[in-house]
C-alpha cells in the first residue's frame, strides 16, 4: 500500500500574520502538518506554545525551518551552531523528523568552515530527524550577480546525506528542478512547494502560476522512492484579506494532493 505524503503548510506562508494563524488555516483546510519557519515570533521559539496550538488544532508540527535568515541571526543566539542545536532540539520535543537549514552566508566564515561536518555530528546525535540543506540561488541587484553563500547556492556540489529542494529557488538560480532532484538521488527528504518565473527572485507564487516544473515533479516522487514531505511555502503578503490568503492556501493544497496522486509519466 503507497503512503500518501504529507502535505505541510508552512506558517511563512501565513505573513505578516503570525504563526498561530498558519495552525488555523492548516486545520480549517485539511493541511496534514506544518512546517514552523523559526522567526522573531515568539511563538515560533517556543517548542510549549507550539506544541499547545498543535494539540488544539490537530495538526502536528512535522517540519522545522532553522533560523537561517537575515532577520533571524539573532533569534535564540548569534551563534549558527547553537540555533541549529535548538532547532534540532525544537523538533525532537514536536516529534518533527525533518530539520530544513540554509548554506552559511560567505560572511560565517568558522560556521562554513566546518558546515558539512557539523551538520553530520548533529544529526547523529538526533536518531529520525533529517537535516535537509536546501538549495539557494545568486543575488541579482543593478545588472550584477553575487553569491551570499559559501562554497555556493547549490548544496549538491558539496554532497549532503539529506537535502530540501525548493522550487521558487530553483525559478530564482535559472535551474533544472528536475536534475536537481536527479542530483539530490535518496538524499532529497522535503520539498518547498513555491513557484517562479525566474525572473531572477525569489518570488514563492502558488504552483502553478509560474514555469516551474510543480506538477512533474511531484508525479516524479514516488518513482523515486521519497520518503519525506511536501511544505507549500508561498507568499501571501500581496493578498487583500483573510479570505484571499484561505483561497491561495487551497489552491496550493488541492494542487499539491492532485499531482502527487497523479500517475507520473513514466506510468502512463
Amino acid at each position: 500500500m503507497t503512503t500518501r505524503v504529507p502535505v505541510l503548510l508552512s506558517t511563512s506562508s501565513v505573513f505578516p500574520e503570525r504563526t498561530a494563524a498558519a495552525f488555523q488555516l492548516a486545520a480549517a483546510l485539511g493541511y496534514d502538518g506544518i512546517e514552523v519557519m523559526v522567526w522573531t515570533d515568539a511563538v515560533s521559539q517556543d517548542a510549549g506554545a507550539l506544541r499547545g496550538l498543535a494539540d488544539h488544532y490537530g495538526v502536528p508540527v512535522l517540519s522545522v525551518h532553522a533560523p537561517c535568515l537575515l532577520v533571524t541571526q539573532r533569534v535564540w543566539s548569534p551563534d549558527p551552531w547553537e540555533r541549529l542545536r535548538r532547532s534540532a532540539e525544537m523538533a525532537e520535543t514536536l516529534g518533527a523528523s525533518t530539520v530544513v537549514v540554509h548554506p552559511p552566508f560567505s560572511w560565517q566564515r568558522e560556521y562554513a568552515r566546518g558546515f558539512a561536518e557539523g551538520v553530520d555530528q548533529i544529526a547523529g546525535r538526533y536518531e529520525g530527524i533529517r537535516f535537509a540543506v536546501e538549495n539557494m540561488y545568486p543575488v541579482r541587484m543593478a545588472g550584477r550577480q553575487f553569491v551570499p553563500y559559501v562554497p555556493g547556492w547549490d548544496p549538491t556540489e558539496v554532497g549532503y546525506a539529506s537535502y530540501t529542494l525548493d522550487l521558487s529557488h530553483s525559478a530564482a538560480a535559472h535551474t533544472d528542478a528536475l536534475a536537481m532532484a536527479d542530483r539530490m538521488g535518496d538524499g532529497l527528504a522535503h520539498v518547498h512547494l513555491g513557484d517562479g518565473t525566474g525572473e531572477g527572485r525569489d518570488e514563492h507564487l502558488v504552483p502553478g502560476r509560474g514555469n516551474q516544473p510543480c506538477a512533474e515533479l511531484l508525479r516524479s516522487l514516488a518513482g523515486r522512492g521519497f520518503t519525506g514531505s511536501v511544505a507549500v511555502e508561498v507568499s501571501t503578503r500581496g493578498v487583500r484579506s483573510r479570505a484571499d490568503r484561505e483561497s491561495d492556501l487551497r489552491e496550493a493544497l488541492d494542487f499539491a494532493r492532485a499531482n502527487l496522486t497523479a500517475p507520473s509519466p513514466a506510468d502512463v
